[in-house]
Parts: structure tokens; sequence; C-alpha cells
């Protein structure tokens, strides 16, 4: 049952994201140069979304989701690493502004980022998923959609402390990404107990995960999300698909903030796994 607490916790969340997010500031590494992204509203089973494109549509892209536990409505958030791609990857990104609770419950987030992704594969060229946090959660959740219904064919995944299985309650213990957040993001936007082991809404859960394309995980030490990102490396790797699995030692959840010269070069691998993947 939702709360009408747990709504309210949820809105402030929602409505106070563009001021109370401040991550990212320091990880502008390049890309700053690029102009501002321009804004598209593409169609999805719940309806039309925005999405912001750096660069242009029809190239190359990595369609990219953005963090905020299901909760924070705030793509541009993400704004730092959607730029460091176009420019070190040498590609198009689409930054998809998709719906979250309070105003939503699953699966509208993870329908419409599928949605987003497979419409931005009609315009031509391959097409990659990123996604950080929740968002990470989102770009499994889009790649097991599009190898379900034959949409699409994504050429990577880059998941960043991607958030897999909403199931399951976290350890206890210090972290950034606490039991109370998690309860919270379960009563507000999953809040049928039933459906949170569902593939879309945990992916590591996924009783099949062959062909789903090559994987880049990133995963933090600290992070109470990290079995997470692990587990999920560990069962494409026993899919047969290819996996990359990134640590970043002594991190927590913002894990490229941690130490700037790792995250440079945490970063740097992801523009090479992206240039591969998309032929840039």
């Amino acid at each position: 049952m939702r709360r009408p607490t747990d709504l309210l916790s949820a809105a402030l969340m929602h409505a106070t994201a563009r001021f109370t997010v401040r991550y990212g500031e320091e990880l502008r590494f390049a890309g700053t140069d690029l102009p501002a992204p321009r804004r598209h509203r593409v169609p999805t089973r719940h309806g039309r979304i925005p999405v912001h494109v750096y660069g242009d549509l029809g190239a190359p892209s990595v369609v990219h989701f953005h963090g905020g536990a299901w909760l924070m409505r705030h793509p541009a958030m993400d704004d730092f690493w959607c730029r460091y791609l176009a420019a070190e990857a040498g590609c198009a990104v689409v930054n998809v502004d998709f719906r979250t609770a309070p105003y939503v419950t699953y699966p509208v987030a993870q329908e419409q980022c599928h949605d987003a992704a497979a419409w931005v594969a009609e315009q031509g060229g391959p097409v990659a998923v990123s996604g950080l946090s929740s968002g990470g959660g989102n770009a499994a959740a889009t790649c097991l959609q599009a190898r379900d219904l034959g949409s699409f064919t994504p050429v990577l995944q880059v998941l960043g402390v991607p958030a897999l299985d909403l199931a399951s309650d976290l350890p206890t213990g210090p972290g950034m990404i606490s039991p109370q957040l998690r309860a919270l993001v379960r009563r507000v936007y999953f809040p049928d107990a039933a459906r949170r082991s569902e593939p879309y809404a945990s992916p590591v859960l996924a009783p099949d995960l062959t062909g789903l394309p090559p994987a880049v995980v990133m995963v933090a030490e600290r992070d109470t999300l990290r079995p997470d990102g692990e587990r999920y490396a560990a069962r494409l790797r026993e899919a047969g698909v290819p996996v990359t699995l990134h640590l970043t030692p002594g991190a927590d959840h913002y894990w490229l903030s941690h130490d700037l010269a790792l995250a440079r070069e945490t970063m740097a691998m992801v523009a090479g796994e992206v240039r591969r993947a998309l032929g840039t």
C-alpha cells in the first residue's frame, strides 16, 4: 500500500532533485564545449516523453537512463556523462526523460525506456544503452525487453552501480543506498510485492540471460548495490555473454566522485568500449 507519507516524501524528492543533486560537476572531463542537447518528444506505451539529444539522430547512439531511485525525474543529473560519451566515443547520446514515482509505478519507467531506445534504433545506426544506479536497472530491463519483443538489437549495455534486484532486502550497515531508501522505493514505485521479482524489475533474477548484448558492469567496493552488479556479471558470463566487470576500490555509490584520477580511467574505458561496439 502506498502510504500518504511515502507519497509526500517521494513527491518532494521528485520536485527538488534539480536543486539537491550536485554530483557530476567535478566529472566534466570532456564535452563541455558541446551545444545544449536538442529536445524531442518520442512515443511510448505510456504516452510521449522528452528525450535530450547530444549530436544527430540516426548516427551511432548511446541511449542513456539517469539514476534517482525511480523517484527523481531529472535527466540533467547525468549531463556530464552524456557529454563525455558524445565527445570521447564520437557518437550521439540520447538522454531519456522517463516518468518516475510517485506519479507512476512499475513498469512504466522500464517500458518507456525500452520504447524510447527502440525509437532511437528506428532512426538508423547502431544503438548501445547506458544507465547509472536505477538507470542501470532500466538499461538492463531495456535489453531484456528488446530481446523478448524482438524490437531492436542493442550492441552494448553499460551499467554503472546498477540496481538490479528489487525483490531482496539490502544488506544493513553504512552506505549511501540505505535499507530505508530501498524500502521507500519499493513501497512507492514497486508497490506490488509479487511483481518485484519480475525480470524487468529485477533483471538479475531473470530466468534466462542468453541472447543479451555484451556488458560493461561497474561496481564500487563499499556500495550496498555491489552484489547486484557482481551477480549480474556472473550470470551473464554463465549465459555466454561477454562481460567487463570493473571495481572501484574504496568507493561508495557515487563511485566516480571518489577518486577523480580513477574516474578518468573508468570513463575512458567506457568510451573505448562504446567506440568499439558502435564502430565510431
